[in-house]
């Protein structure tokens, strides 16, 4: 056999995400590449690593075996790049973290000083909801989760970066009643199941006894604001999100009893974690320079 490291890159891809289109988008390949490169590491394999049923890719048994074989290798291989950058005083490798999708209003300026302070850390950043970051967690396949609320059922080691604000929010104000009770009379939007916003938005009304009108389910921030602006109804939103739509007036804070909701921005990562010199010089870099961060780029966060 003759397969090269590339190829078991190429085939772990693959295998994660059944798609060579997906596949050469995240390896920055062509589609013929990855097909190439595919075919060429089947050919040194007498049994087959998967099958493609009505143009959709399917691991067998084997290939699963193989592609934890690879990922063990190139695990390995980033040890022995690690190992002689760290002789060479450099950090290299990748740093992995995922990110509830509202975080990603946060994470970049408690990462931009720290990647251009190590221009050789290869930073992987995937931004979804909490389900799956939990999920990335619970799979020990990410560094760090940058997350609001923490799952009961892990055990894991934390740095609380800063406060999570949510306030009900519309283009305009409401017409009805006040107090909690006018989320009886206007239309809300909500977040899709597994959000953390949507947890905290169904236990805020839950605790009211509230029984509200759910106009619209969207699956991510930025389509729930561009539908409050649009008039499509009202929101219960994470600050952090629509600092310039406040600015510009598109957006408004609507007063209500029990609002703000507040919770706290995390860095997690498992318990029995062995960080590698990547993660634990991210580490030490939160520990020392959060609050200079928040002071520098967060201080209109405290005006609401």
């Amino acid at each position: 056999m003759n397969y090269t490291l590339n190829q078991l890159q190429i085939f772990l891809k693959v295998t994660d995400t059944k798609s060579i289109t997906k596949a050469s988008e995240e390896l920055h390949l062509t589609q013929p590449a990855v097909s190439i490169q595919l075919k060429n590491f089947q050919l040194q394999f007498d049994i087959p690593l998967f099958e493609v049923i009505n143009k959709r890719i399917y691991i067998t048994d084997f290939g699963y075996e193989i592609a934890k074989t690879a990922e063990s290798i190139l695990n390995e291989v980033q040890k022995i790049n690690q190992k002689s950058s760290t002789y060479k005083g450099l950090l290299v490798g990748k740093l992995k973290i995922s990110v509830v999708s509202t975080g990603k209003y946060v994470i970049p300026y408690f990462l931009s000083e720290f990647i251009k302070e190590n221009p050789e850390v290869e930073l992987v950043l995937d931004v979804t909801n909490k389900t799956k970051v939990v999920e990335s967690l619970e799979e020990n396949k990410i560094d760090f989760a940058l997350i609001s609320t923490i799952p009961n059922h892990l055990k894991l080691n934390k740095i609380t970066l800063m406060q999570n604000k949510l306030f009900l929010v519309g283009n305009q104000p409401t017409h009805t009643k006040k107090g909690v009770k006018q989320l009886e009379n206007i239309s809300l939007i909500y977040r899709e199941q597994g959000s953390a916003t949507r947890q905290l938005m169904e236990a805020f009304i839950e605790s009211n006894n509230l029984k509200v009108k759910k106009k619209l389910v969207l699956t991510s921030n930025e389509a729930v604001k561009q539908a409050v602006i649009a008039d499509l109804g009202y929101s219960i939103m994470p600050l952090i999100g629509i600092k310039n739509e406040l600015q510009n007036k598109q957006l408004q804070i609507i007063p209500l009893k029990g609002l703000p909701l507040v919770t706290s921005w995390k860095l997690v990562w498992l318990e029995n974690k062995k960080l590698s010199p990547i993660a634990m010089a991210y580490k030490n870099y939160i520990e020392t320079q959060t609050q200079n961060i928040i002071s520098n780029k967060f201080l209109w966060f405290e005006n609401f």
